[in-house]
């Protein structure tokens, strides 16, 4: 194995190698925010070239998306646990998606994917942006099927949410001048969204 680079401590295996990238990934992102850290940065990080990060990570938007994901499943339990308290499906996705809205610009890690091509925005419905939404959903208590949505159709609820949550995390900005937030957010959601949910079987 080559001992030059990664500050010669080379890792053990490819394993290791990954996860070095990926904590090297997380103290950019720590120091110069979502959308200022760079591949370039992490290889600096890490005492190694560019050329090297890409044996692991095909490129920024790779790697940054892996990055993402490590943060995903702790943001999905807390996305369930605002919509928990509300036995109205229409109450608990509104909650859900203003939650997300609110929060994910917020979410430093998150927010990777909403400056990255594949996950948010060439590809909003990408198998990990869709991947999320299915788990989500998977994790509420809301009995879909009693609602009459067959997997495609939960496939084109998380698709709509997906898209939703880009264009108003990316543009917050309503037609009054400035964005929507708590109730005003909820409410409307509520109007717009609320039908869309429960009709689905009709």
């Amino acid at each position: 194995m080559r001992t030059h680079g990664w500050a010669g401590n080379p890792p053990a295996d490819d394993t290791e190698a990954r996860q070095r990238i990926l904590d090297a990934a997380t103290r950019c992102v720590d120091r110069e925010g979502a959308m200022g850290a760079s591949l370039s940065d992490v290889a600096t990080e890490l005492g190694v070239t560019r050329q090297t990060v890409y044996r692991y990570f095909a490129g920024a938007e790779q790697l940054f998306v892996a990055l993402a994901e490590e943060a995903a499943d702790e943001f999905i339990s807390r996305i369930v646990d605002r919509m928990q308290p509300f036995d109205d499906p229409r109450r608990a996705m509104v909650e859900g998606l203003a939650f997300t809205i609110e929060s994910v610009p917020e979410e430093r890690y998150l927010a990777l994917l909403l400056r990255t091509g594949d996950a948010f925005t060439r590809g909003i419905v990408s198998d990990v942006a869709m991947a999320f939404g299915r788990e989500l959903l998977r994790q509420t208590d809301i009995d879909w099927a009693a609602l009459g949505y067959d997997d495609a159709q939960l496939d084109g609820l998380v698709e709509f949410m997906l898209r939703l949550i880009q264009s108003m995390a990316l543009s917050p900005i309503a037609p009054s001048g400035r964005a929507r937030t708590g109730p005003e957010l909820r409410d409307f959601l509520h109007r717009w969204l609320g039908p869309a949910v429960v009709s689905n079987g009709s």
